[in-house]
């Protein structure tokens, strides 16, 4: 009798499970949104393409030219501040790191809401200090909050391509007689030049894609994006809201495209261990990077700590006093929802860790052609905008035969693989550094493919384990876009619950509940740094 081998068939059931997982999870919701765009009463129709390009043609122009304008700010503005970064000394270097690392850890929209406290018709500068109301909403309020809460992460990636170039090269370009503003433009803008393409195309992506600030500070300008949320929320017209999620999509597939063809620049960018450069930190192109630079850490600093000063102050006779009422407030609103968050974010931090962990491990060392496709399809949640996410979800999940739309399993899942591409693209970044030949030795012990993963694979994946795990958890925390639709009132999130009392002009409750989420992302990232172990970033 043949005897069963069950690492080869556990083998089988993981390489299968990844397939189901993501032609059921991520495919089959992204077709159905075409589905529902193409199709009026089961018949092929581009009817409700005709009323887009024709009655609102308005919001197709307005969402290109705000993502333009943003595109242009937060580009402009993220080279700047990344090459005064890479160029600071080290202990200026590491507050500024640690400044957008805390500020990239933050709900939706967080910046907005500052917005309003500071500057809108009864904010605390215009009204509060100068006695002023005055209108700051509109796509200029959007454009210059999207660069504002962008930064951060545009920053840090500039930066990543920035630590590849070797100091020997400044050094030795400072020792003939290089000047700073030299250096500057010949050798490090043209090394930012991959970084910045990268972040010009995702800040596009985002810009057109952001529903939340318009619908926050937006005021009359409206765009694609919110224009989608308001045709399923208040018109529950999902065929008009699948057509205009499609619009959005078109110029995502240029990014999607560009990020195939640059996955491995974008994954390596760990760079050489910093030495400190022999720079003169002087010039003017220097000296104007430096004030641009230090009044947007400024301005992102002020506005994350208007959050926490908004959570316990209230304007009482005209004047802003301290108090702890807004927290007692905030009582109601997030019972419940903030362990639910909590526990959506877990879930999707370990069950997204694992499959890209997965993916990546039959990808680059199984080297199985057939999971190119899983990491292709994978990859799709990277470029879809959240409401298109969220909105293939309900049109998939709504009907038999996986009718699960309004549980939690719905909401779970979606989060779970929204944020798959990350993890996908860390766990095959992660393989590609493990030595073969330590696999090799498994095998030539009589150890099976099982054998390798378990007892060598994950214990040398810690590191790539600890970024997903962390990404995941957060990611998930501040989400609001791919799960709005999904999310029914009596399961609500911390976000959706911020979301909400903002749009009914809580805004002191909304300052409590953004910093309850800092606060819970920041201790769960301690913690997974503290379990996993810490790396210096500098």
């Amino acid at each position: 009798m043949k005897r069963i081998n069950i690492g080869k068939i556990i083998d089988y059931l993981i390489i299968g499970s990844l397939f189901a997982m993501t032609i059921l999870f991520i495919l089959l919701p992204f077709i159905f949104v075409f589905k529902e765009s193409f199709f009026v009463d089961g018949r092929l129709s581009l009817e409700n393409f005709t009323y887009l390009l024709t009655k609102r043609r308005i919001l197709i122009k307005n969402t290109l030219v705000l993502g333009v304008v943003s595109t242009i700010l937060s580009s402009a503005a993220s080279l700047i501040v990344s090459i005064y970064l890479y160029l600071s000394p080290k202990r200026r270097r590491s507050i500024l790191l640690a400044i957008l690392f805390i500020t990239l850890i933050s709900p939706p929209f967080v910046t907005s809401l500052s917005y309003i406290n500071l500057f809108g018709r009864r904010g605390f500068i215009t009204y509060g200090l100068l006695g002023l109301s005055l209108n700051v909403y509109g796509m200029w309020g959007i454009a210059v909050m999207q660069t504002i809460s962008h930064l951060s992460l545009n920053v840090l990636l500039i930066y990543g391509f920035l630590k590849t170039l070797s100091p020997d090269i400044i050094n030795s370009a400072r020792n003939l007689g290089a000047k700073t503003d030299n250096i500057i433009v010949d050798i490090i803008f043209p090394k930012a030049k991959a970084g910045l393409k990268a972040v010009i195309l995702l800040s596009f992506f985002r810009a057109i894609a952001d529903f939340g600030t318009p619908a926050i500070i937006g005021g009359k300008f409206n765009v694609l994006a919110l224009e989608s949320y308001f045709a399923v929320i208040a018109e529950g017209n999902l065929a008009k809201a699948s057509a205009m999620n499609i619009l959005i999509l078109i110029p995502s597939i240029l990014i999607f495209i560009f990020y195939q063809n640059n996955l491995s620049a974008m994954a390596e960018t760990s760079g050489f261990d910093r030495v400190e450069l022999e720079i003169k930190r002087n010039g003017i192109i220097y000296y104007i990077f430096s004030v641009i630079s230090l009044l947007l850490i400024s301005a992102l600093t002020v506005l994350y700590v208007t959050i926490i000063f908004s959570a316990f102050t209230r304007m009482k006779d005209g004047s802003l006093t301290f108090t702890l009422q807004n927290l007692i407030d905030t009582k109601p609103y997030i019972t419940g929802a903030m362990i639910r968050s909590i526990v959506y974010s877990l879930i999707s931090a370990v069950g997204g860790s694992i499959i890209g962990l997965l993916i990546g491990y039959y990808l680059q060392i199984r080297k199985l052609k057939a999971m190119k496709a899983v990491d292709f399809i994978a990859n799709l949640p990277y470029i879809i905008p959240g409401t298109f996410f969220g909105l293939g979800y309900l049109l998939f999940f709504k009907n038999p035969p996986i009718a699960i739309t309004g549980t939690a399993a719905v909401v779970v899942l979606n989060v779970v693989f929204k944020q798959l591409p990350f993890s996908a693209r860390v766990g095959s970044s992660q393989m590609e550094s493990i030595d073969r030949e330590t696999l090799d030795s498994v095998k030539s012990l009589g150890g099976n493919n099982m054998n390798a993963l378990y007892d060598v694979v994950l214990p040398l994946s810690k590191e790539g384990l600890k970024v997903s795990f962390i990404n995941g958890f957060t990611t998930t925390m501040t989400t609001i876009g791919s799960i709005i639709f999904l999310v029914y009132p009596g399961r609500k999130v911390l976000t959706l619950v911020m979301f909400d009392v903002i749009q009914s002009g809580k805004y002191n409750i909304g300052s409590v509940i953004a910093l309850i989420i800092i606060l819970i992302c920041l201790a769960i990232n301690a913690l997974g740094y503290m379990f996993f172990g810490g790396k210096n970033v500098s």
